[in-house]
């Protein structure tokens, strides 16, 4: 069966002091799960990683177990598979393709218990200051730097939605699908390849 690649994004770790997990010690976790080309990414819980193919949701159950057995803490996992997160960058709203220094670009990927457009129901944005916008698995969120406090959307904090959703800013979603991308191609199989 052909390996896939993959990207799991933990929700609440080394976050405020709570849940702290060096990530070495994740990594580890990951390989005893018999998964492949492990390697994580900055402190917040990416880590990229290749098994057979398979449903991820199948992967984040069988994460969010071996997690919190080995933590103690309710984990919660989103996995995003090598073509999901290419959806999730062509999907991008036009004007992230330029980023503007003022504003702030965030990417809320969403657990499947809430992947709907009903979540736009439960979430204010102000038009004035800030953008929302829906794709499968997806809100990309974009706010003004100076009103990140007025945000209308950030108010998702104090929601049960928050629970069910994990955000990445522009920078990380876009540099976890550029390693994803040479995890799944690296650069021996590339020239072989061609050769």
């Amino acid at each position: 069966m052909p390996a896939t690649t993959y990207v799991a994004l933990l929700r609440g770790i080394n976050v405020g002091g709570n849940n702290i997990i060096p990530m070495a010690a994740l990594a580890k976790t990951f390989e005893r799960l018999k998964l492949a080309s492990v390697r994580t990414y900055i402190q917040s819980g990416n880590v990229i990683f290749c098994a057979p193919k398979t449903d991820p949701r199948r992967l984040e159950t069988k994460l969010e177990a071996a997690l919190a057995k080995q933590y103690r803490y309710d984990a919660k996992v989103v996995v995003r598979s090598l073509d999901e997160m290419r959806a999730v960058i062509r999907g991008m709203p036009k004007q992230w393709k330029t980023p503007s220094a003022a504003i702030r670009y965030y990417v809320l990927f969403l657990r499947h218990a809430v992947d709907s457009t009903r979540i736009l129901d439960q979430l204010k944005p102000k038009p004035e200051i800030e953008t929302l916008a829906y794709r499968p698995g997806v809100l990309y969120w974009a706010t003004q730097i100076s009103d990140v406090s007025r945000s209308g959307v950030a108010k998702l904090v104090s929601t049960a939605v928050y629970k069910e959703v994990t955000i990445r800013n522009l920078r990380t979603t876009t540099k976890l699908a550029e390693l994803m991308e040479k995890t799944a191609n690296p650069p021996s199989v590339r020239k072989s390849a061609g050769s």
